[in-house]
């Protein structure tokens, strides 16, 4: 079985920015740029949310063309498309990554010392 990919020239700014637009989807961006050069599963970012809305997630970074899915066996590798998206708009991952490193952890509650 084969995902449907965007080509280079069908990624756009908008729909990469949208797709950035939630900080679960930025904590995932954040992850995979930590861990380059290494394929990550569905399952390494289960501490984010649930397989569903991880599902759903990788799903919406893959048709924005800012990670690339590959199934392998019952798992999908996934990997992110620094390459493309570093040519098409230079510098805008890394300042992506950046602001992600920043950001508190999804689905986590912060809580207030106690007194």
């Amino acid at each position: 079985m084969s995902l449907q990919h965007p080509n280079p020239d069908q990624i756009t700014l908008a729909n990469v920015l949208a797709a950035l637009g939630d900080e679960t989807r930025l904590a995932i961006v954040g992850t995979l740029a930590r861990n380059e050069g290494a394929n990550m599963t569905c399952g390494q970012f289960y501490d984010l949310g649930s397989k569903t809305n991880m599902s759903y997630h990788l799903a919406k970074l893959r048709e924005a063309g800012i990670v690339w899915v590959e199934p392998c066996g019952t798992s999908r590798l996934i990997s992110l498309r620094r390459e493309t998206l570093d040519g098409l708009f230079p510098g805008l991952l890394d300042s992506v990554v950046a602001t992600a490193a920043r950001l508190p952890s999804p689905d986590r509650e912060q809580t207030a010392p106690a007194e």
